[in-house]
């Protein structure tokens, strides 16, 4: 009797230690789980704040509190439901007449390992770095006497030199207050989207055209990676002592009015998507 309680007591103590083990191992696994999975950040879904709308039979999406900063985006290349926030057009100060300083001014600011993104051409070097760049997120510039913007979206950490001369068009961007995503592009971040003030199309940059308006299907004009790339103060400062840095802490009353581009024919011709 005093064996067969000794050999249920030992046989109970050893169940339970594996029942521990198996519940231990089982936490574990969904403690890894848990790491693994991290859940997106929650933004505002553009559509549930109503964002989209119809005047005149045109689709029209918010673009500022004045009537006239709204986009037409009849017929456009997107889905309503996957554009996050809405905040108006004009809210980032995307800088139209940059101001710059020299790299001795700016040594005073940065460290070597700040994060930048340089271009050059000729004789000419422009540093612009990516704490600024977030503030702006687009900067329209002149490399050399050709139009170019340095653009960095945080969301995606996507950083580069585009050049915005079209045939012999200028475009000036900046941000819509939008972002956009799709689970197909960039493992499915958000992205930017941006605008031209001559034309007023919408451009996604995660896929690199414009998306809306009279240059949907338009691409964007990446510089030549000979001629930019993305680096640091340090380099910049041992290789490019003569740049022009972007001053920071730069704002500027937006424009009430500007050029606008009535016939865009040869830019869609020579830069659309089937090119």
């Amino acid at each position: 009797m005093k064996k067969s309680l000794l050999l249920i007591a030992i046989a109970f103590i050893i169940g339970c230690k594996n029942n521990q083990t198996a519940k231990k191992v089982e936490t574990e696994v969904k403690k890894e789980k848990k790491e693994e999975v991290t859940p997106k950040k929650k933004r505002p879904i553009a559509l549930e704040h109503n964002k989209f709308f119809e005047v005149d039979g045109k689709r029209m999406l918010y673009g500022g509190k004045d009537n006239i900063q709204h986009f037409d985006i009849t017929g456009y290349d997107l889905k309503d439901e996957q554009f996050h926030y809405g905040i108006g057009r004009e809210t980032f100060p995307a800088i139209l007449k940059p101001e710059f300083i020299s790299v001795q001014e700016a040594d005073t600011t940065w460290t070597d390992d700040t994060r930048f993104l340089v271009a050059y051409a000729g004789n000419e070097v422009k540093a612009y770095s990516i704490k600024d760049l977030t503030r702006h997120e687009v900067v329209n510039d002149v490399l050399n006497g050709k139009p170019i913007m340095a653009v960095y979206c945080i969301l995606a950490d996507l950083g580069a030199i585009y050049e915005r001369k079209y045939g012999d068009k200028e475009l000036t961007f900046a941000l819509s207050g939008y972002t956009y995503y799709d689970e197909e592009v960039w493992g499915g971040l958000d992205g930017f989207v941006l605008w031209d003030r001559e034309t007023e199309s919408l451009w996604w940059p995660l896929i690199g055209r414009a998306v809306s308006g009279p240059l949907k299907g338009v691409k964007f004009l990446e510089m030549d990676k000979a001629n930019w790339k993305d680096t640091t103060w340090g380099a910049i400062k041992e290789s490019y002592s003569n740049a022009k840095v972007l001053k920071s802490g730069q704002d500027f009353e937006r424009p009430k009015s500007w050029k606008k581009y009535k016939d865009v024919t040869e830019i869609v011709k020579n830069y659309g998507k089937e090119n």
